[in-house]
């Protein structure tokens, strides 16, 4: 299985942008040093997805971020990014695994410790646990799991867990002191006045 070698993952949103358009501002953050992204635009047909990833690739690639599509391995494939994020309830791991290729990572979303378990032992890479804190564009998922949450999955999974939901850089300490691997933001950065910023201060944090 690929190495995880980032510990902050933006899961896109181009709703949360403030009207700007969202590929600009994923350059901005992989300038700054984001090293992951999940494309999350699952309103969008086909085509358009293919065309929005296809816009991100190049500059992505050049500052050495790699690309997840959201839950769908087909379009990672024909994308040829560098990996899947699965939903809790959607396609196995190891179905996507023969799909994707050992080459490429495999992130879940969990919303329970057993869940992200259950991710590990499939062989997943990384799980994406939360919402931790209470958050608006997750509050269809239910009410903030907390903490506990986090350090039980932690303390039975050897695959990395990354918090997510409510995420601020004044945060990471507590998710960090928990055992969480890393985290997952939407708004902390795309919602951002300055995304660059935001980037850095989080990677700061996240390193601390």
């Amino acid at each position: 299985m690929p190495p995880i070698d980032f510990s902050l993952y933006l899961i896109t949103d181009r709703r949360q942008t403030a009207g700007r358009p969202l590929v600009p501002l994923l350059g901005q953050a992989a300038r700054a040093g984001l090293r992951a992204i999940q494309l999350r635009e699952r309103d969008l047909a086909d085509r358009e997805l293919l065309a929005l990833a296809g816009e991100a690739l190049p500059c992505l690639r050049e500052a050495g971020c790699r690309l997840l599509v959201n839950d769908r391995a087909d379009l990672a494939l024909a994308l040829e990014a560098d990996g899947v994020h699965l939903r809790s309830d959607g396609l196995p791991v190891h179905v996507a695994r023969r799909l994707v290729g050992s080459g490429r990572v495999i992130g879940v979303s969990a919303h329970s410790a057993d869940e992200a378990v259950r991710a590990a032992e499939e062989g997943a890479d990384f799980a994406v646990l939360g919402p931790v804190y209470d958050t608006p564009s997750k509050r269809g998922y239910g009410a903030p799991i907390g903490l506990s949450p986090v350090e039980e999955a932690c303390r039975r999974c050897r695959m990395p867990v990354l918090a997510i939901g409510g995420i601020t850089a004044a945060r990471v300490r507590e998710v960090r002191a928990a055992g969480a691997a890393g985290v997952a933001v939407v708004s902390a950065i795309l919602s951002a006045s300055d995304v660059e910023a935001a980037t850095r201060a989080l990677l700061a944090a996240l390193a601390r």
